[in-house]
């Protein structure tokens, strides 16, 4: 995972990178956590990195969907809105496993990635009239909004888990990255990769 998103040629590599620059933000703020440690919400937020994990993938799964469906609404779900099973998308709870977020994140990442590559930019994509943050006066997103604002969603996130990251043992995104990618920097030490703090 490099530090910059690759150069673009047009507005779908452009939304596909930036996607995919994004998704690879989750791989490397983890690289090396334990699930005790992912699942940890070491500063005043309630916030883990594996609690966001958990809800970027069901946060891409319930946008791409509408995606896919387009221009008609997304299946509508059955089930009444439960507060409960609503607060546990965001919660990384004892029976996960780190290992097994990131595959179900990994899942998803490529699904929403073939959409971008695939779908209509411009078709419709139907403002659901059961989320109450949703506008009322507003019929339907476009494909190319939803896909932004998936990579909004994605790039806010990935600044929470980073807050988080470094909260839990002082490693920050450039140590990460550099380790997740087995770079060696000469003469570049920071308190984490010195070893502080692990």
């Amino acid at each position: 995972m490099p530090a910059l998103a690759p150069p673009v040629a047009d507005e779908r590599s452009a939304l596909r990178e930036y996607l995919a620059f994004h998704q690879s933000a989750y791989f490397a703020v983890s690289y090396g956590l334990t699930d005790k440690q992912a699942r940890s919400s070491p500063s005043t937020s309630a916030l883990s990195v594996g609690g966001l994990i958990k809800h970027v993938t069901r946060m891409q799964h319930s946008w791409m969907a509408r995606v896919a469906a387009a221009p008609d609404a997304a299946p509508k779900d059955p089930r009444p809105f439960d507060p409960e099973a609503f607060a546990d998308q965001h919660v990384m709870r004892p029976d996960e496993t780190l290992d097994g977020l990131l595959r179900d994140f990994a899942e998803q990442n490529a699904t929403s990635l073939r959409l971008v590559e695939t779908a209509d930019l411009d078709a419709a994509v139907p403002v659901p009239r059961d989320v109450p943050w949703f506008p009322k006066d507003l019929d339907a997103w476009s494909v190319r909004w939803v896909i932004l604002h998936v990579i909004n969603e994605l790039a806010r996130h990935a600044g929470h888990a980073d807050i988080v990251r470094e909260t839990i043992d002082g490693a920050t995104m450039y140590d990460l990255i550099a380790g997740l990618e087995g770079w060696e920097i000469e003469g570049w030490v920071t308190p984490w990769n010195a070893g502080a703090g692990r």
